[in-house]
């Protein structure tokens, strides 16, 4: 993992005093520890305490929590995410915000309320009956036409949530949701707002949190706007009228936006509720911990299809992975991670996405020891050939501009729609990515037709990979793929670089391998 390695080396003192010298050392080496943790975490207060656990253990309805205490006085704030299967954003946003520190208070996040929903990318709770089956209408009721008003909680899922937020008393509580569309473009859907009670304290908070995400939003018309009243039965509603929190549920939207982006926003406000409240000791953009394997996946401008989602399956149960988007790459989060994986679409568009900041922030991160796996798309990003691309892995592709005859000018990374070739490792390959011999079917969509650049400076690829087959549209590409590299490997700096041409990732009988190629790219022990 990339660090500041303190200069321990250069330091001399004289022989005749080895005391001083092991007492620099040490005093400089706590020192080095003590920034590098304040830097990701803030410095924990002497009372601070962080305590995890799980919601309704050992059933299907598991919930896991964390509670970071500071041990000075101050609000508690509960953030919940996933209360709605089809609403991943806000998992992964509190998924973050779990590692974040509080300098006053206690941060209280449940981060995947529904799990079995968002494991099937479903709304509702899964095997429940119609009636009881959105979870955000199964608390507290203040207008039932259905039973008794009051009722609630109704169902095992709402009453061990509920359970849980009343024994916690909170001051805040924010349940952070999705709508399909913009509000301010569709009334009919809640998208990219605020919705809270109008408490006091609510009129002085939103606004602020209005205007830290707005400022993110260049579009007037999907900027964030404040509604009322969180619907009868949510938990947001419940907990004001029943606990007397000042309560919210926070809507990003999920059309035409990465989900990368959406939890950035959610990440946005519910940092301006803490500033707003002197909580805040982190900033917004730390999403991870200190542990584990972990790895970004790009998934944001110039990504198509299901690339992320694949990746993610890949390293399901094997890493602690996270989406990022461009914006991010520029706010310096790849600093946070050993890995990242920019997976298929088009090269040109994602180097436009991340512009020269955030390519540089990726150049950075690998020449730093980070790892840079590119699957397609990401391949080209990465290569040595074009104004945009990265530059760091010494190869070309074959992208010339040929006039064909009764057809036109025609680029040659073009071969037409997604098709199946063969592939086979090499040697070098089998001892990387796993001793599978033999050629094998993969799925091929355009990806880079590789080839030494020879660039000054960059040293050489290593084959991992080649194509016993091939696929082509115009006359001037065929003979032009069979035998070249589908998988490379290279060294950038004190990072490693891994460009795969074709899409193993996207078969389930692939991820091992490719899994080997990724914790070899993030140099996983």
């Amino acid at each position: 993992m990339c660090g500041i390695i303190w200069p321990l080396k250069k330091v001399r003192v004289i022989d005749a005093l080895p005391w001083l010298a092991n007492y620099i050392r040490m005093r400089r080496r706590l020192a080095f520890g003590l920034m590098m943790f304040t830097v990701l975490f803030g410095a924990m207060g002497a009372g601070a305490a962080v305590s995890t656990g799980v919601i309704a253990k050992g059933t299907r309805w598991a919930m896991a929590w964390s509670v970071y205490d500071s041990g000075q006085p101050g609000p508690t704030l509960i953030v919940v995410g996933g209360v709605h299967g089809n609403e991943p954003a806000g998992a992964s946003a509190a998924g973050q915000i779990w590692h974040w520190p509080v300098k006053r208070g206690r941060l209280i996040v449940v981060p995947r309320v529904n799990g079995s929903g968002l494991k099937d990318g479903s709304r509702f709770l899964p095997g429940v009956s119609l009636k009881t089956r959105d979870l955000n209408r199964n608390f507290q009721k203040t207008d039932s036409k259905e039973g008794p008003i009051g009722e609630g909680p109704i169902g095992e899922p709402a009453r061990a949530l509920w359970k849980f937020v009343s024994g916690h008393q909170p001051d805040w509580l924010i349940d952070l949701h999705e709508g399909t569309d913009f509000h301010q473009i569709n009334s009919k859907s809640v998208g990219s707002s605020i919705i809270d009670v109008h408490s006091n304290a609510s009129n002085a908070a939103v606004p602020l949190m209005l205007k830290a995400v707005n400022a993110t939003v260049s579009e007037p018309k999907k900027k964030f706007v404040r509604l009322r009243y969180p619907v009868d039965g949510s938990l947001a509603r419940a907990a004001h009228e029943r606990l007397g929190a000042h309560a919210m549920i926070c809507e990003t939207t999920s059309k035409d936006q990465p989900r990368s982006q959406r939890a950035r926003q959610h990440r946005l406000m519910v940092h301006a509720l803490l500033t707003h409240l002197q909580m805040a000791q982190a900033g917004p953009h730390v999403l991870v911990g200190k542990d584990g394997f972990r790895v970004a996946i790009y998934d944001a401008g110039g990504v198509g299809g299901n690339g992320p989602r694949n990746v993610d399956r890949v390293l399901a149960g094997h890493a602690v992975v996270r989406r990022v988007g461009a914006a991010d790459v520029r706010d310096g989060v790849l600093g946070q991670f050993h890995l990242a994986v920019f997976p298929g679409g088009s090269g040109s568009k994602q180097a436009k996405a991340l512009a020269p900041a955030g390519r540089k922030a990726v150049q950075n991160f690998v020449r730093d020891g980070g790892g840079f796996v590119g699957i397609c798309a990401g391949s080209y990003l990465a290569a040595a050939n074009y104004e945009w691309s990265l530059g760091i892995s010494n190869h070309k592709t074959f992208c010339k501009s040929i006039d064909i005859p009764k057809v036109g000018r025609k680029s040659m990374w073009y071969r037409g729609p997604s098709a199946t070739v063969r592939m086979e490792l090499t040697e070098a390959g089998r001892k990387i990515l796993g001793d599978k011999k033999g050629a094998f079917d993969v799925r091929y969509h355009n990806g880079p037709i590789m080839s030494p650049m020879g660039k000054a400076g960059l040293g050489a690829f290593q084959p991992l990979a080649q194509f016993r087959s091939e696929v082509s549209r115009y006359e001037p590409q065929k003979g032009t793929m069979t035998g070249t590299p589908a998988i490379i490997a290279g060294q950038y700096g004190k990072g490693r670089v891994l460009c795969i041409s074709p899409h193993p990732e996207s078969s389930a009988a692939l991820h091992a391998m490719v899994r080997r190629g990724l914790f070899w790219a993030g140099d996983k022990k």
